[in-house]
């Protein structure tokens, strides 16, 4: 139920967001005529296409974020020819004509008007529809928040309602709004006479907007004042919703262990379910291929199923991606040979195991004892002494007669070697995608699913990262159009990886320097100590190890098009 009161007040609050005040003119435009028939019919054509994009958005990829660039131009071209009409009476007159003709047509045995009721509401319910195509990508956290919750659950009803919810909030909120402005409006026509002025001055901010949202002055205009910023307010009622899931998730320790069905494949075993895995101590561990904390849990992993398989112990890794290429079965299968990961593996990619265990972390393990109960449960990197403690104690349940054994020795190497740097000093994991872009330098505005030249600023702040050349700006990731195109980030840690691959699958040559220079000893394992490597299939690179962490800047240029680049871990 807190998810939903967040989206409502979420929605709420977007009326304050600087990105929805260029599209209130188009609203007001009708303050001045009857809610119901005008203004009603605007705000359900644009709360039902905003759900509609948004639900399609948390399933559908990257194609559906072109869709939406494309409708939003649509969307910018009708509203500004409204606008022009509402200026020039005669453009609007020239305009209405064929509506007033075909309603005409339809009603003609009733007699209908040019101006009835009827087509008013139908033009204001499509002019509703192109504000909608204007409004969805205006998402502040907690629409992320929702969207992201949406794409985990799949296209349910679950998903549609919660975004339905956000969509009512907004509706709520720009509703009491009109209301208020109709009341305004006839005040100001009854004392000033100025009805055509106030159509005309309307018709101009509605251009205005237009030009205003076209240009990207929206965003990186309006954001500058830190009065209409509505993020802080958000990320506090985020904050409070994730204090009441560590709770929740603190309680269901100790609870029996959910079902394992609903995995869309499973590799290295045929599909296995709890119940006939019962007497034996079950660890499920939730990862990923490409991310980094997982593949630095890995290594105990891997020691603990070749020390305590014979003694009962089932590892079962439970693949839930994060990046639409880990959905693809072969990439998964690849990785899992690569990496010698040898236990039953199960492809998660509806994530219904992942939300049978309320799961929120990559990595996450869930230790099972031999009754099917959850004993423990970590998430994230290290307490990897205490979990295998916790192992040898649930097989001794099971097999009194075991000895008091010692902690599995576990070799670390490669991108499995433990992050150096503190937390709070170390440059936080760093997303490229559109959907998730943070610290981006280049002064151009990104646009969605838009192929853009970029350039680098001449310095770059601590975290901050920025394109150089043409690129394509994803929800996941951004992507090389041409080639000699680079990458920058100034980043503090010992190592740097970086998630990215070929769009076409073939192989593609990158170079990388290191504050200017070739990385030498720095270089990591998918470089040389010139800094050239060769990417091909979608997986995390490491292209730094350090001596010891500090702060550096790192270039990559990418010497042909088609490299796609997802996100920056560092350790």
């Amino acid at each position: 139920m807190l998810i939903f009161i967040l989206a409502y007040l979420g929605g709420l609050l977007t009326i304050f967001s600087p990105c929805v005040l260029p599209v209130l003119p188009f609203i007001f435009a009708r303050a001045g005529q009857s809610f119901r028939s005008n203004g009603l019919p605007i705000l359900i054509g644009m709360a039902a296409t905003f759900t509609v994009l948004a639900s399609l958005a948390a399933v559908g990829g990257a194609w559906l974020v072109a869709l939406n660039q494309y409708g939003r131009y649509a969307a910018l071209g009708l509203l500004l020819v409204l606008g022009m009409a509402l200026i020039f009476p005669a453009l609007s007159e020239r305009l209405m004509r064929p509506l007033v003709a075909f309603g005409s047509r339809l009603q003609a045995r009733a007699d209908a008007q040019s101006n009835s009721p009827q087509s008013s509401m139908k033009s204001s319910l499509l002019l509703g529809v192109a504000v909608g195509f204007l409004w969805a990508p205006c998402a502040g956290p907690i629409l992320g928040l929702v969207l992201a919750g949406a794409a985990l659950q799949g296209a349910n009803l679950y998903s549609a309602l919660l975004l339905l919810v956000f969509a009512a909030g907004a509706a709520t909120s720009l509703g009491l709004a009109l209301l208020a402005g109709g009341r305004m409006f006839a005040l100001m026509k009854r004392g000033l006479g100025a009805e055509e002025w106030l159509r005309r001055g309307l018709g101009a901010l509605v251009v205005l907007g237009v030009i205003v949202i076209a240009l990207g002055w929206d965003t990186k205009f309006l954001a500058q004042f830190s009065f209409l910023n509505t993020a802080k307010t958000e990320q506090q009622l985020i904050g409070q919703l994730a204090q009441t899931s560590a709770k929740n998730a603190q309680r269901n320790a100790q609870r029996n262990a959910p079902s394992l069905a609903g995995a869309t494949q499973w590799l290295n075993s045929p599909a296995l379910n709890l119940s006939d895995l019962r007497g034996k101590v079950v660890l499920v561990d939730f990862w990923t291929y490409s991310c980094i904390n997982c593949l630095r849990t890995l290594p105990y992993l891997k020691a603990w199923d070749a020390k305590y398989r014979a003694q009962g112990l089932v590892i079962i890794g439970v693949h839930a991606p994060e990046f639409a290429f880990e959905k693809d079965a072969q990439n998964v299968a690849q990785a899992v040979r690569d990496l010698g990961i040898q236990y039953p593996v199960a492809l998660d990619n509806d994530f219904k195991i992942w939300n049978a265990y309320h799961n929120e972390y990559w990595p996450a393990h869930y230790l099972i004892d031999a009754q099917g109960v959850i004993r423990q449960q970590h998430f994230g990197e290290g307490a990897y002494a205490e979990t295998e403690q916790s192992i040898q104690t649930l097989l001794a349940e099971i097999h009194p007669e075991l000895a008091a054994q010692t902690i599995a020795p576990v070799a670390l190497e490669g991108v499995a070697l433990a992050a150096q740097t503190d937390r709070a000093l170390r440059s936080p994991e760093t997303y490229l995608g559109a959907a998730k872009q943070k610290n981006f330098a280049s002064p151009q505005t990104v646009l969605h699913a838009a192929t853009q030249h970029f350039s680098l600023p001449k310095n770059l702040a601590r975290h901050q990262w920025a394109l150089q050349g043409d690129w394509r700006s994803d929800a996941e990731s951004a992507v090389l159009q041409q080639s000699g195109g680079a990458l920058a980030i100034k980043f503090y840690g010992r190592d740097v990886n970086l998630v990215m691959g070929s769009e076409t699958g073939t192989a593609l040559r990158y170079r990388i320097t290191l504050d200017g220079k070739a990385p030498h000893a720095a270089h990591g394992l998918d470089t040389d100590a010139q800094g050239v490597g060769v990417m091909k299939e979608q997986r995390l690179y490491q292209l730094l190890r350090l001596p010891v962490a500090g702060e550096h800047e790192l270039r990559i240029e990418f010497l042909e098009r088609g490299a796609a680049v997802f996100a920056f871990t560092f350790g």
